[in-house]
């Protein structure tokens, strides 16, 4: 673990995005990839969150995590994700962790596979000796972890999510769920939180879909090409286009921050790890 006073990520401009960099074997571990992203406020700070899976040799999902990153203080707040046992004692939740919405105390985070699994933040602990070195995959003796309180079932892969805003650039009580698959057939369906009722499934026609994020109209899209960049695509649901925008490689979730006026994407592979905000006004959304 790095010194207080060292920051074990910086923040950097490239071009017209923001960018934050890890400093830290975070930049190139392949033990940890990051995956989801959103913001939200935690002990009253505004903060982004970026959620990790770790996964063993034979691709079996280990543990995940989310890192929350105050642009004010030096060290992120690492907090693993974790399920109650038969025992009552703390697991790691074992899911890929593809993307996040944030919602106030409820954190939800896609689990590809399994539905979505939400985690109350409210619930924060802090766990020592065995239970840490179980949840953070032997990594450390103590550790902050948040209990999942449930499991919403919806008929889709749930590779990621996003959050839902109004023309006004408030944010309703929605999501966007998604689906990666190589072969295009993958859709982005939008559902209430309330039940997770579905108000409409789109096969998109796009390849490697990573993330989906809504404001008003425009529905924003990124798509992966291995160690290449990225592609954003915009536009309603049913007729999305490829914009001029580069992605970072290996980019992943998408996650709108009204409060920064940036559309947040990450990217993946080691040694290429970024957390870039694109400025609002080049995707053209003036009403921030």
């Amino acid at each position: 673990m790095t010194s207080q006073h060292r920051s074990p990520w910086r923040p950097v401009l490239h071009g017209r995005a923001a960018e934050l960099r890890w400093l830290t074997r975070r930049s190139w571990t392949n033990r940890w990839y990051p995956q989801g992203v959103d913001t939200g406020l935690l002990q009253g700070r505004r903060m982004l969150a970026i959620s990790w899976f770790r996964q063993d040799a034979q691709r079996h999902h280990l543990a995940a995590r989310v890192t929350f990153v105050d642009a004010d203080r030096p060290r992120p707040l690492d907090v693993a994700l974790a399920v109650l046992g038969p025992d009552g004692a703390l697991e790691p939740a074992r899911i890929h962790a593809g993307g996040l919405a944030w919602f106030d105390d409820r954190l939800f985070a896609a689990a590809t596979g399994q539905g979505i699994w939400e985690f109350d933040l409210t619930g924060i602990r802090s766990v020592r000796g065995d239970a840490a070195r179980r949840l953070t995959a032997g990594e450390r003796s103590q550790a902050l972890a948040v209990p999942r309180t449930r499991v919403h079932p919806v008929a889709l892969r749930c590779s990621f999510i996003g959050r839902v805003f109004d023309e006004r650039a408030a944010a309703l009580p929605r999501v966007l769920i998604g689906e990666f698959r190589a072969d295009g057939d993958g859709r982005i369906g939008e559902f209430d939180l309330d039940g997770f009722a579905a108000r409409e499934v789109v096969a998109t026609g796009i390849r490697q879909m990573q993330g989906a994020v809504r404001w008003g109209g425009t529905t924003f899209v990124s798509q992966s090409d291995a160690t290449r960049p990225g592609t954003l695509w915009a536009g309603a649901v049913d007729a999305l286009e490829r914009t001029a925008i580069p992605l970072p490689a290996g980019c992943q979730d998408l996650a709108l921050d009204l409060e920064r006026r940036v559309l947040w994407t990450l990217g993946e592979h080691p040694w290429r790890r970024v957390v870039r905000g694109i400025p609002l006004d080049r995707l053209g959304l003036q009403g921030a």
